[in-house]
């Protein structure tokens, strides 16, 4: 049990129970998330994490929907509206350089995110009312889409939800990758998987942020709960471990990771051993 959060081992074990269902729920996989990052408000003992107050929320929004069936270009409009313009939904150049904009909680405060948690907002809103929806992860940004994914009936939350054609959505990602994407090979997001590229995304805030260790070590520790994540986190994690100066812990990882890649890659494993002969001993 962690001492200065004594609840951290029950909501990773939701976290990973939630990640294995049938049908995940990613408000509360991104709610679960942001908990680790949320500093705990004592004011609030019932929900230090505001975990159910963030679900009240998305609830009230979701309210706020106009009631009636409509065809899936007509929602566009509607969540452009609604949660790009009334509610001030939308994004900046600068929250890249937020870890709040990655923290559901934040998002749902703040009115401002990652194209992905907005998304989500956008998503989790529109499924509540009962509206056709969801998300599609482009490279390198993130999009909603109504109706069935054959229209291609697209908004882009980052910039409050204006309309998004095939043709924008694919201009973008090429402005920002250099490759142009073929549209009709996407499908809609996973839920597990989108959890997965908010964790990569906190993980390249924090590793650009030397000191923020912390950070990344959960993000790690996250990410490795997910049924699918790759197999080279583990010895990233084993890494970061050294680095925190767990030198021990680290080259343990190490090594168990090293019997992991040595059938496939022998030499490879023998480096890492290597590396973890080294962490060990840096205790002399």
């Amino acid at each position: 049990m962690d001492a200065r959060d004594p609840g951290r081992a029950e909501r990773r074990r939701r976290f990973a129970d939630e990640a294995r269902a049938e049908r995940p729920d990613i408000a509360v996989l991104c709610l679960l998330l942001g908990a680790e990052a949320v500093p705990a408000d004592p004011a609030s003992p019932a929900d230090p994490y505001g975990i159910d107050a963030a679900q009240a929320e998305l609830d009230r929004l979701a309210g706020m929907v106009p009631y009636g069936a409509r065809p899936a270009r007509a929602w566009v409009p509607v969540f452009h509206e609604l949660l790009g313009g009334r509610c001030g939904f939308g994004g900046l150049p600068a929250d890249y350089r937020r870890l709040e904009s990655s923290l559901l909680q934040e998002v749902l405060r703040r009115r401002r995110g990652l194209p992905i948690l907005l998304s989500v907002v956008w998503t989790e809103v529109a499924r509540r009312a009962g509206v056709p929806v969801y998300g599609l992860a482009l490279p390198g940004h993130y999009v909603v889409g109504f109706g069935n994914p054959a229209e291609g009936v697209l908004a882009d939350p980052f910039a409050g939800g204006a309309p998004l054609s095939g043709e924008d959505a694919a201009l973008l990602v090429a402005g920002t990758t250099g490759v142009r994407p073929d549209m009709s090979a996407l499908v809609p997001a996973d839920p597990s998987k989108t959890v997965l590229r908010i964790l990569a995304n906190i993980r390249a805030w924090a590793a650009a942020r030397p000191e923020r260790t912390d950070v990344a070590l959960w993000a790690l520790e996250l990410s490795l709960l997910l049924p699918s994540h790759p197999a080279g986190l583990h010895y990233e994690r084993a890494e970061l471990l050294v680095r925190r100066g767990e030198f021990l812990r680290g080259a343990a990882e190490m090594e168990e990771y090293a019997e992991i890649v040595g059938a496939v890659e022998p030499a490879a494993a023998e480096e890492i051993r290597h590396r973890a002969r080294a962490a060990r001993s840096r205790l002399n």
